[in-house]
């Protein structure tokens, strides 16, 4: 028999790229049943007949209904209904498969297109999966550090399966293996800190750990059974991966048997997608637990690994936190002073905060800076000259700098491990923190380099045959680099490599922006000289037509043209921006009505207007003072009050009221003043004018488009109290909005700047398909969109917002808007970090 598995023993090299084929024989303590799709048994294991008294070359080709019970079938049918994904296994307890035989536990998967029925005599006992795994969970809650952690989860196992020793097996990053908890049964030898080579669990079975994660093995010593045929129509043997049944290849039979061990049992410790380690169970004598404590067991594990995988995140998450604060002041130091960054004594010191190293180098434009613990300038130069031939845009970490770099093992002594932040896409900047040697003794189960022996499958499959622990000295090797510490080193480098870039920005383009700004101030001067003299061509000819003599032109044209000028001196007093209403109307009170300025009154808050209606009002309240110190109430003994406000829109409403002056009617003649004053506020600012010449005084009133006025400023007016400051708005009040962001760390800060803007519904997405899917299950009033998502972008999400005429903003974390070459140009872009003042500030 141990000819027959080896002969169907296969490589399992390419399992990547096929499937993983395994002896087509299975363990003795049940049978296999395998069906087609239509329901005939096409496979099954030679020993059927020991279970089920049928002759199992005779039921080859027959229905299931010759082998199984039409009640069992319903329920198989059923049970198979609830298969979920390639590798799902569903399970049946206690059945009864075929009259007048005992029940059994029955699991159920499909390979292949077949319909895979493994069956074993049930073992009654008074089981309930459910609460036995939640007073497990309820125990390994309690445990109080990672240790505990992992030494309640040995103990808790042990208790369900009853096996011997009990271990908790962890893979590193070169996927050796580590006993790093146990529980045992008094007088076993522990196995407690022994490390395993790679090779004791090859590439190809981690890959099988991963797809089945729960294997049993009764007795190594049981001798398998054949199932038949071996072979289908096409000469392919049955793909076993998933099967509980699944026989032991010879190789680790013997592994197992070199180590004492009769009975083993392991449950994958499945950690985001990847093999964290193994439950790894010896018995030394034949032992079989029950489908339901097996099953048990296999929840509890996969509740472990959840509850492991939320530990280490925990604390990961605690340690970026406290790292990114860290980074946050760096980037801003080295933003205002970015000479800082050739600094290694300055860097090793702020960094050392959040990396811990002994030393750091920094090549920047050529120059080289080395403070603490590190190689000379001309290793420095030759690693970094190595480091270029790596992933060069990519955070590189190792804790041994002579695997890469064998001349490195000249100063392994002070300089043993590194992590390499690169500061530019061209291979060329790098800071490199260093990290000193550590002398550690690692005890082996057998000496790690085993002697190559040819065995029947050639020399890879060869199993170890010592496993008496063995001590070795491990040199040239620093404290390796954790995960959490390279997604921080990558924080650094996109905040440095944003720094730079804009610091070369700066330097390189300071000459050109000058220019720029040269020619755009020639063309701007040039633009407002000729409206300027088109201005005066225009008063000329319009004044000419309306003065009756030359010296009552000359002075028309000399006020109108000083009022203009007065407007401009204030506009640009205040560099081209907004200016006062009130400034305004007191200098023309100065100039026209002398003596009479206590006759006019002002009503109104202290509006800013932006320049275009500043310059038109002043030609407004000129012709209006001017007609009323002539003609109107300030002629004589009257007054003028003018009142604004504004109203709910933003608009302001300005009113001019004269009384007790002399009597007014309207002119029959329509002058260039008249002209002005009814005209020109609806034509040049798209407001409105009203005149009414009335007995006891003219009244005129105007409305200003709220796009003219720039607010209401704080400055306090002499001539009353200040204003009442406006509250905080809340722009985003009542409103729901939908936040893209890959980051979970950022996405809640950003949920919480939204909300505090008012936003009473924050809907997050990490990726473009779940944003879709958010859109198209609920109401988005306003998106924020992280514009680069890893190996994708927002522009889809984007494109959709627009043809849904929905608002939106970018965020991006490289410190620069959306390229105006995009289809989204105008669009607003937050800079990362951004909080709610930022976001106010686009709304």
């Amino acid at each position: 028999m141990a000819d027959r598995a080896a002969a169907f023993q296969v490589d399992l090299t390419n399992c990547d790229r096929e499937p993983i084929h395994v002896p087509a024989l299975v363990q003795p303590f049940g049978f296999l049943i395998a069906l087609t799709s239509d329901w005939l048994v096409s496979r099954v294991s030679a020993n059927i007949g020991d279970f089920l008294d049928v002759d199992a070359a005779t039921i080859l080709g027959q229905p299931a209904g010759a082998v199984i019970g039409a009640e069992a079938i319903h329920a198989i049918r059923n049970r198979m209904a609830m298969l979920r994904g390639p590798d799902a296994v569903e399970r049946l307890f206690d059945i009864m498969l075929a009259a007048d035989r005992p029940p059994f536990d029955v699991a159920v998967h499909i390979s292949a297109g077949t319909i895979v029925i493994e069956a074993e005599p049930a073992i009654v006992e008074d089981v309930e999966a459910a609460g036995l795994v939640r007073a497990m969970v309820g125990r390994l809650a309690q445990a109080d550090g990672m240790a505990a952690f992992l030494r309640e989860g040995a103990r808790q196992v042990r208790a369900v399966t009853g096996f011997d020793r009990v271990m908790v097996y962890r893979f590193d990053d070169q996927a050796a293996g580590e006993v790093v908890a146990e529980a045992l049964r008094p007088g076993v030898d522990s196995f407690l800190g022994l490390h395993y080579p790679a090779s004791d669990i090859p590439a190809q079975a981690r890959t099988l750990y991963l797809r089945s994660i729960f294997r049993v093995i009764a007795d190594v010593g049981a001798t398998p059974v054949p199932i038949m045929p071996t072979l289908d129509a096409l000469g392919r043997p049955l793909d076993q991966s998933l099967s509980v049944l699944r026989a032991v290849s010879p190789i680790h039979v013997e592994y197992l048997k070199n180590m004492g061990v009769t009975a083993s049992l392991s449950i994958s410790i499945v950690v985001e997608g990847r093999l964290w380690g193994l439950f790894a169970c010896h018995h030394h004598a034949p032992r079989l637990p029950s489908f339901a404590n097996r099953t048990a067991a296999e929840l509890f594990g996969q509740m472990f690994a959840l509850m492991l995988e939320s530990r280490e995140r925990r604390e990961a998450a605690d340690y970026e936190t406290r790292a990114r604060a860290v980074t946050d002041r760096l980037m801003a130091t080295v933003a205002e002073h970015g000479d800082l960054l050739a600094n290694a004594d300055w860097l090793g010191e702020v960094v050392a905060d959040t990396i811990p190293s002994d030393g750091v180098g920094v090549l920047l434009n050529g120059a080289t800076a080395l403070s603490g613990l590190t190689p000379n300038a001309v290793q420095f130069l030759a690693l970094a000259q190595h480091l270029n031939r790596l992933a060069s845009s990519q955070v590189f970490a190792t804790d041994s700098i002579a695997t890469i770099l064998p001349e490195a093992a000249d100063y392994a002594d002070i300089a043993a491990g590194l992590i390499a932040i690169p500061l530019s896409r061209s291979p060329r900047d790098y800071i490199v923190l260093f990290r000193s040697e550590r002398l550690r003794s690692v005890r082996w189960a057998g000496r790690p380099e085993k002697p190559i022996d040819y065995g029947p499958n050639g020399p890879r499959l060869t199993p170890r045959k010592s496993f008496e622990a063995w001590s070795e000295l491990v040199r040239g090797s620093s404290m390796p680099f954790t995960t959490a510490e390279r997604r921080v080193a990558e924080t650094l480098r996109t905040g440095m490599l944003e720094v730079l870039i804009r610091m070369s920005e700066e330097a390189g383009s300071e000459r050109q922006r000058a220019h720029e700004r040269q020619e755009l101030l020639i063309a701007e001067l040039n633009h407002r000289v000729r409206n300027i003299l088109s201005l005066i061509r225009g008063l000329i000819s319009q004044t000419r037509g309306s003065a009756e003599t030359v010296e009552q032109f000359t002075a028309t044209l000399e006020h109108r043209v000083q009022a203009l000028a007065r407007a401009h001196d204030q506009v640009t007093a205040d560099r081209w921006g907004p200016a006062r209403l009130t400034d305004l109307i007191e200098i023309e009170l100065g100039a026209y009505a002398g003596v009479r300025r206590d006759h006019v009154h002002l009503d109104g808050p202290n509006v800013l207007l932006h320049p275009t209606a500043f310059t038109t009002l002043a030609l407004v309240v000129h012709e209006l003072m001017t007609n009323a110190a002539k003609y109107g109430a300030l002629c004589d003994s009257g007054t003028v009050t003018i009142r604004w406000t504004i109203d709910g829109g933003g608009a302001m409403r300005l009113d001019w009221i004269e009384r007790d002056g002399p009597p007014v009617q309207a002119s029959t003649r329509r002058g260039f003043g008249s002209t002005i004053i009814e005209r020109s506020v609806p034509y040049d600012l798209g407001g409105e004018a009203k005149l009414a010449y009335r007995l006891q005084g003219l009244e005129a009133s105007f409305v200003i488009p709220a796009r003219h006025i720039a607010g209401v400023s704080t400055a306090i007016d002499a001539r009353r109290a200040p204003a009442t400051p406006e509250p905080a708005t809340r722009p985003l009040d009542g409103k729901t909005v939908l936040l893209i962001e890959d980051s979970m760390i950022i996405a809640l800060d950003g949920e919480d700047a939204l909300r505090a803007l008012g936003a009473s519904r924050v809907l997050t997405a990490a990726n473009v398909r779940q944003a879709m899917a958010l859109l198209d299950a609920e109401a988005v009033d306003f998106a924020v969109l992280d514009y680069n998502l890893g190996n994708e972008t927002s522009a889809p999400v984007a494109e959709r917002l627009v043809s849904a005429d929905i608002p939106f903003i970018f965020a991006t974390g490289y410190g620069e808007a959306v390229s105006d070459e995009t289809r989204f140009r105008g669009i607003r872009t937050l800079s990362k970090p951004y909080g709610a003042a930022q976001i106010a500030a686009l709304l």
